[in-house]
């Protein structure tokens, strides 16, 4: 196998069998598990419906055209709904997700043994279940409507804000809480004067960012009953009224971007 040096001469280097031996093994394997995927997706798909897919969407969207704007009187409320269950869900999240983080920190947790566990299974569980699957199991507990979104939110967010905060505690300057117990300082002003003012910001800058995903999200949790702008959107493609759907679709996207500016000039103004 040749190896180009800085003189440009190539220099020889005799293969060594088993590692190429495994190499090829490697590549063997690779292939036969995406053809055994291919398989099993190909046997179950139904290819008529995949081949006539272009012209259904071009249908589909034909029939979006023009959009029904005086259908804007009714979303107002579904746009605001979707705005609140986003911003109190994300702060749901916050309030918890900060005492979660503390305890999940090697640095600041009670107990690395007992505590730390406890607290990273939390973190766990709640960024493993999606916030449409949080939302299906809420209202078939509680029922449909705002409520159960705003948990469903909350209950996503938790793990996320939590992970990223219990990172930044851990890689704080230990000098500062150093020189603060140094003063005799207890444990609670360790933590007000030592450590809690170098997260701020990455705390504030967290909560934003994850604030801005949760508009997204909350947009769609209406499919499943919990309320939000999603309820429209459920309603009109059951009822097969496109040229709704596409305003809603609209509605979605410059509320999307709406948040992603407002998240942007937040977190600007924070680091």
């Amino acid at each position: 196998m040749p190896d180009v040096t800085p003189d440009t001469k190539k220099v020889w280097q005799r293969r060594d069998r088993n590692h190429q031996i495994m190499i090829w093994l490697g590549q063997f394997i690779a292939v036969a598990i995406f053809m055994y995927c291919w398989h099993l997706v190909s046997e179950k798909t139904t290819w008529f419906f995949v081949l006539d897919a272009p012209r259904i969407a071009t249908d589909m969207l034909e029939r979006m055209m023009p959009p029904k704007w005086t259908y804007m009187e009714t979303l107002w409320r579904p746009i605001w709904d979707t705005v609140a269950i986003a911003t109190l869900g994300t702060l749901m999240a916050v309030v918890m997700a900060f005492p979660i983080a503390f305890l999940a920190a090697r640095n600041t947790t009670p107990s690395t043994a007992f505590v730390r566990p406890i607290a990273l299974f939390i973190i766990v569980a709640s960024r493993s279940i999606n916030s449409l699957l949080w939302a299906l199991m809420l209202v078939t507990v509680l029922g449909p409507g705002v409520l159960a979104g705003v948990l469903a939110i909350g209950f996503r967010s938790i793990g996320f804000v939590a992970k990223l905060l219990y990172e930044a505690i851990e890689e704080i300057n230990e000098t500062q809480v150093e020189a603060v117990t140094a003063t005799g300082a207890s444990g609670p002003q360790i933590l007000n004067y030592g450590i809690v003012p170098q997260i701020l910001p990455a705390f504030a800058g967290i909560s934003v960012f994850r604030w801005d995903i949760n508009i997204r999200e909350s947009a769609v949790l209406g499919l499943v009953g919990a309320g939000g702008i999603g309820l429209q959107l459920s309603a009109s493609i059951d009822t097969v009224t496109w040229t709704q759907v596409s305003v809603i679709l609209i509605v979605i996207l410059a509320t999307v971007i709406v948040s992603e500016w407002v998240s942007a000039k937040v977190r600007h103004s924070i680091i």
